[in-house]
């Protein structure tokens, strides 16, 4: 199908079937299903930001932290801080099985994030228990999407393999040794350029972890694909 045609099934797709944002419920809602004005207003993840560890940092320069302790991830690329109302949406995503937001957030990375040269997307591992409660991986529905769009593989090659808590309902100070050795890599990744897919990075603990065991089996290469960043520790 040629782009003159994509356009006339694009338009009439919005004549026919006015598609509602999902913030502000009017009908000018785009392919991303949240128009343009609330697309706007939406809390950006500002361009000033550690290309580590996606802190804000002076003129995007890597933020003290990183270069004291060096995490094993090497570039974090969110889209929005962890503010209301993405906050609220990602909620509506992980626990009230809001599926379709999946699309949403994909598309707005393959529109935002720059692409390198990779060969692999990993999406963050649930615990089996954790998947069976929940009742689905939120970022694996975001790395399959993205694996079909960018033609870039995406397989279980990570398990996790530590049962414990939520991030979200420790103390910050208790997060790094809740995600000791939770993961194993069951791959060998020599000479890989990987991308690990997220929703939410806080402390970052959970995506060091892991990027820890991609490391450990020959990655040359991590970085991490969020949704958001919370900015204060």
């Amino acid at each position: 199908m040629n782009n003159t045609c994509l356009k006339i099934k694009h338009l009439l797709k919005n004549v026919l079937f006015p598609q509602s944002c999902m913030l502000c419920k009017c009908s000018r809602a785009e392919e991303v299903g949240i128009c343009l004005a609330c697309l706007k207003d939406l809390s950006w993840l500002s361009n000033a930001s550690c290309p580590q560890c996606g802190l804000s940092s002076h003129l995007s320069l890597h933020c003290g932290a990183c270069l004291s302790v060096s995490p094993y991830f090497d570039e974090t690329k969110a889209l929005f801080s962890y503010d209301f109302p993405i906050n609220a949406v990602i909620q509506q995503y992980k626990y009230q099985h809001q599926l379709s937001l999946a699309h949403t957030f994909a598309a707005l990375m393959l529109k935002h994030f720059k692409l390198k040269d990779t060969d692999l997307i990993i999406p963050m591992p649930l615990h089996p228990k954790r998947l069976k409660e929940r009742g689905f991986n939120q970022s694996l529905e975001i790395a399959r999407l993205l694996s079909r769009s960018l033609n870039i593989p995406s397989r279980h090659v990570c398990e996790r393999i530590k049962f414990s808590p939520p991030q979200a309902s420790l103390p910050i100070k208790d997060r790094v040794n809740n995600m000791k050795d939770a993961f194993i890599c069951n791959e060998d990744l020599t000479g890989q350029n990987i991308i690990l897919i997220d929703d939410v990075m806080t402390t970052g603990a959970s995506l060091n972890a892991l990027a820890k065991a991609v490391k450990a089996k020959g990655a040359s290469h991590v970085e991490c694909w969020l949704i958001a960043r919370t900015l204060t520790q």
